[in-house]
């Protein structure tokens, strides 16, 4: 890399620590905040500075990345902590948190106003995909800003442009919501076979590498088999991400009916008590409905 640039890493949680410490491996200057400092502090092994305060952190940077929770978290962030009010005039600020297509048209034209530039760029990959910078990376805005933003991208995984602001999220939804009812078709399948008798292991192997073969079918299949449910994603950030899917639907007036029954499926997990399991957790509340736990 011939020029080191200076980043602001907003939010180190599961998916932004490795993403920050890969930006800083890469050769570039990174800064980072977290609400909880000692999040945070892992990262200063690797010449990361860590700031008490958000607007801090921002100071004469580049670009600011956010993984933050939610919309109204990085609303909060940005304009209450007084994030846009201290980032450089011709800044770009990336937003790589899952939020609904219209908070990041909103956040697109306040920063605007303020002389900085904005890309939505939510990920898919979880917390595997960050550690080895092998996420893909869904980016709605300007396209001479997704050009510009082509180094900090380079670290992190595979990038595509989607379209104007907000097509960033919408590909997000997608993602997700393609996620989110394939976990629970792996799910609901594997616990039949088990209802049945046959070794759902077993049946997870035999139809691998046929057409009902998938990433889900790999990952979250081996996790549900495993009984392993350490959150990787949790299943309250898929559910956020379900009733997002489902704003967003009632919104532009598309019927997602098949949405709708995963985010109650989701839902009925959380209220169990599983929110803090891997979204491959549904398999958990599957199990409890069908009294196989």
């Amino acid at each position: 890399m011939s020029t080191a640039l200076k980043i602001a890493v907003l939010g180190t949680g599961m998916m932004g620590l490795p993403m920050a410490r890969r930006l800083a491996d890469a050769g570039h200057e990174v800064h980072a905040w977290n609400r909880t400092q000692a999040k945070a502090e892992p990262l200063a092994a690797h010449g990361v500075k860590i700031h008490e305060h958000a607007a801090d952190a921002v100071r004469g940077v580049d670009f600011a990345v956010s993984l933050l929770e939610n919309g109204a978290i990085v609303g909060d962030v940005l304009f209450t902590l007084g994030v846009a009010a201290a980032m450089p005039k011709g800044s770009l600020f990336i937003d790589m948190a899952s939020i609904q297509p219209r908070e990041a048209r909103e956040h697109a034209d306040k920063l605007k106003a303020l002389g900085v530039q904005h890309l939505d760029a939510p990920v898919s990959g979880g917390t595997l995909g960050a550690e080895a910078g092998t996420l893909a990376i869904m980016a709605g805005g300007d396209e001479t800003d997704f050009d510009r933003a082509q180094p900090v991208f380079a670290a992190l995984g595979r990038a595509t442009h989607v379209g104007p602001h907000g097509a960033g999220q919408l590909a997000k939804l997608a993602n997700q919501m393609i996620v989110g009812i394939t976990i629970g078709a792996v799910a609901e399948a594997l616990l039949l076979a088990e209802r049945g008798g046959a070794d759902p292991a077993k049946v997870r192997e035999a139809i691998s590498g046929g057409f009902a073969d998938s990433r889900i079918l790999q990952v979250h299949g081996e996790r549900m088999v495993n009984h392993d449910f350490a959150p990787r994603g949790r299943m309250t950030v898929q559910l956020k991400d379900m009733r997002n899917a489902i704003a967003t639907a009632e919104e532009i007036g598309f019927d997602a009916p098949i949405t709708d029954l995963l985010e109650q499926l989701y839902a009925e997990g959380v209220k169990n008590g599983l929110g803090d399991l891997d979204q491959a957790g549904l398999f958990v509340e599957l199990q409890r409905r069908n009294a196989l736990d």
